[in-house]
């Protein structure tokens, strides 16, 4: 049974499934990306040389990747997507249109199930979905602290991705992705949001 899920605040509620958070990382990010006033675009983010119209191009791009590779695209078509989304377009509306199209790839017949050809390697469609509710959910964080926003970050998705990325806390920071990766200063009973925070490089 489907449900409706997302912020009627920002008017963005999509139907989700049991157990797809998807609908819920990509709503919180496009209300923060509302926010975004025409003097933000520029503004310098927590990602290293990119401005806030970099981040959103980049998410933009990784939702164009899903859909191809859900499409059988290989490894190397893949990895031409990445960063090949213009900057200087309408990317409120790319970046709604690409989730939606995600969205829709994901619902597919078999595609939760289906091997894809990742550039980090071969992942099955629902790890790839993982993927990418990890990727707007840190980022809807990024761009809130880019144009001083609320930087609360939904509860579940905090821990869902928590779930996904503490087993590789070890070797985190050498991944090239998540910065220096933890600080080491954290404990179990500190705030999730900022464990999480702290585990992939950001500092707040």
């Amino acid at each position: 049974m489907l449900a409706a899920i997302g912020s009627a605040r920002c008017g963005y509620i999509f139907p989700v499934a049991p157990n797809d958070l998807l609908p819920t990382a990509q709503s919180q990010f496009l209300c923060t990306l509302e926010l975004v006033g025409d003097g933000d675009w520029d503004r310098p983010t927590p990602c290293d040389a990119w401005r806030v119209r970099d981040l959103v191009a980049h998410l933009v791009s990784g939702e164009h990747m899903v859909v191809a590779l859900l499409d059988g695209a290989s490894t190397d078509e893949a990895r031409a997507l990445i960063g090949s989304v213009r900057t200087d377009g309408d990317l409120r509306a790319a970046l709604s249109s690409a989730f939606a199209a995600s969205r829709a790839a994901f619902d597919g017949p078999g595609a939760l199930e289906r091997m894809v050809h990742h550039p980090v390697g071969d992942v099955t469609g629902s790890q790839l979905r993982d993927f990418r509710v990890g990727d707007a959910t840190l980022h809807a964080w990024d761009l809130a602290r880019a144009i001083g926003a609320d930087e609360s970050l939904d509860p579940a998705l905090v821990d869902a991705v928590w779930t996904q990325l503490e087993p590789l806390s070890a070797v985190i920071g050498s991944i090239g992705l998540f910065g220096d990766g933890p600080s080491g200063a954290l404990g179990a009973d500190d705030d999730p949001q900022r464990r999480l925070l702290d585990l992939t490089g950001r500092r707040p």
